[in-house]
């Protein structure tokens, strides 16, 4: 096996679900997520010799199916298909186990797509802000702020939420 093909093999082992979970979020379509998953890993695959470590591997390929679930989004046929994603096919290992982890995906996933991105990179991937800002091609800063931004809806959210339950 060459190096190329050992790469892979690692790499699909290695990121395959993350970068599933991930572009289901931004496609609402598990079969999309799919799909657009093995382009990510095609496309890694032809890019490979032009990688040159500047970036962790997760960053670049996530960078890349953020890319490729762009190219999907933009397409005609997409934008006139309702795709919301419902949490009830998130792809498996990412389904909640507790009703507070329901309640906090659900939240999120309501998120508008920009704010939602944020959130599921950097917290829910555990990359810092700098690789964030890496994978999402925005700055830092940007990071900063769209993070700030969601914790104050998703703050709202919950007050909301334990309000109705006071009652």
């Amino acid at each position: 096996m060459d190096e190329r093909a050992a790469w892979l093999e690692g790499a699909v082992q290695r990121w395959e679900k993350s970068l599933i979970r991930i572009s289901y979020a931004y496609l609402g379509d598990a079969a999309l997520a799919e799909d657009a998953v093995q382009e990510t890993f095609l496309k890694a695959w032809k890019g490979y010799d032009r990688f040159r470590g500047e970036a962790e591997e997760k960053t670049w390929l996530m960078r890349i199916a953020i890319n490729t679930c762009k190219d999907v989004r933009r397409g005609a046929w997409f934008r006139h298909i309702d795709r919301k994603a419902s949490l009830d096919r998130l792809p498996e290992g990412w389904a909640p186990f507790t009703r507070r982890e329901d309640t906090v995906t659900r939240a999120v996933m309501a998120l508008p797509q920009r704010l939602r991105a944020v959130v599921l990179v950097h917290c829910c991937q555990g990359l810092t802000a700098e690789e964030t800002a890496k994978v999402l091609g925005i700055s830092r800063s940007t990071v900063f702020q769209r993070m700030k931004k969601a914790r104050a809806i998703l703050q709202k959210e919950w007050e909301g939420r334990r309000d109705d339950d006071d009652r």
